[in-house]
């Protein structure tokens, strides 16, 4: 009886950023409510089938605060009723341009103990080019309330190869993440996906050598600081990983409940489909193949730092593949991986590289 993560998946938003292609819209009357009782109902059916604990529950979005923190409060009790709750590690996510006092307070009571705050830049200019509502100074204060409703484990995102940025902007909007104490920082390097406002309007990012002068920046200057890489996009100061996002890249299986939310429970993968009204109705789970095998392990232990260790890859799967080890050495002498008698990683170089290193592995 392996504990479960959670993720509830909240598709509000009051508006759509330039670069987010995550399934969300903005709420029409009675949608919240009406959605928070349709997640409570399907808690308790899931809860029934599985009955395992669970030790981490991520609210995530779309954003999540604007359920409103009774709604929050009645998901989290139905999570508990449904699931044995095993010390669980409760993050929200939250835009720092609403007015969260009462959401937060609620939640904090309710059993919220970390809080991710969408920050993206300290620096005003690339906000409004992102499409974001806040300011810094939003930021500011998001990130005090929250402390002062007892919440001190704060995670803030930061997204780097921005159009028309540098490493000049970029260090003022490190100085200013870090300016806010946070306990974990995750970093996005922009992507333009199709369908976002950015993809439509041709938007350009940098080159590749400006992006890798500003990843590596990044890593650099927030170890610098103490913020440990423990994964390609994701710092944290010692002891405060994020313990949901690390059920992913260790192959172990959670639970997601929500239009788009994908789940790995019993080496199957599914998915609830990207459609509201679906999802309301009382959809089924869409299969999404078998999971949890040997190279889709390697492939998401790779963006840990930590990287493959043997003895817990044999608990698994058995000796780890001499042909795959030849591989690593290969990439060893191109200073893209680590090897050791314990078990080989990525180094920052890799990271950048990350897929098509992981790819001469599966």
């Amino acid at each position: 009886m392996t504990n479960l993560g959670l993720y509830i998946h909240t598709p509000f938003c009051k508006q759509k950023c330039n670069y987010c292609d995550f399934y969300s819209f903005a709420a029409k009357e009675g949608d919240r409510d009406s959605y928070t009782v349709r997640v409570t109902d399907y808690l308790k059916k899931w809860g029934v089938r599985l009955a395992r604990p669970i030790d981490s529950l991520y609210l995530g979005g779309g954003t999540p605060t604007l359920l409103g923190g009774e709604n929050i409060r009645k998901i989290i009790r139905a999570a508990e009723d449904a699931f044995p709750f095993a010390n669980p590690e409760i993050t929200l996510e939250c835009n720092p341009a609403d007015d969260l006092k009462e959401t937060l307070t609620t939640a904090k009571k309710a059993g919220v103990n970390r809080l991710s705050v969408g920050v993206q830049s300290g620096n005003a200019d690339e906000l409004l080019m992102l499409g974001r509502r806040h300011t810094t100074e939003d930021a500011k204060k998001t990130v005090a309330l929250a402390r002062e409703c007892g919440i001190d484990n704060i995670s803030l995102d930061l997204m780097i190869g921005l159009p028309d940025g540098n490493i000049d902007k970029l260090s003022r909007s490190i100085d200013f993440v870090c300016s806010l104490y946070p306990t974990h920082i995750s970093v996005y390097i922009l992507k333009i996906e199709e369908g976002t406002p950015f993809y439509k309007n041709g938007v350009i990012v940098p080159c590749d050598e400006e992006i890798e002068k500003q990843y590596l920046f990044t890593v650099e200057t927030l170890e610098s600081k103490g913020f440990l890489q423990y994964e390609i996009s994701n710092f944290a100061k010692a002891g405060f990983e994020s313990r949901h996002n690390k059920k992913y890249w260790n192959c172990e299986e959670y639970l997601g409940i929500g239009p788009a939310a994908h789940s790995f429970i019993n080496g199957k993968r599914f998915y609830y489909p990207r459609d509201f009204k679906e999802f309301m109705d009382g959809c089924e789970i869409v299969p999404d193949g078998k999971g949890g095998d040997s190279d889709e392990y390697i492939m998401l232990r790779l963006r840990l730092s930590d990287g493959i260790i043997f003895e817990e890859y044999e608990k698994r799967y058995g000796t780890f593949p001499s042909d795959k080890i030849k591989k690593a050495e290969t990439l060893a002498k191109h200073g893209l991986i680590k090897i050791d008698n314990k078990g080989l990683s990525l180094t920052k170089k890799g990271f950048l590289l990350s897929n098509s290193v992981i790819g001469e592995f599966i």
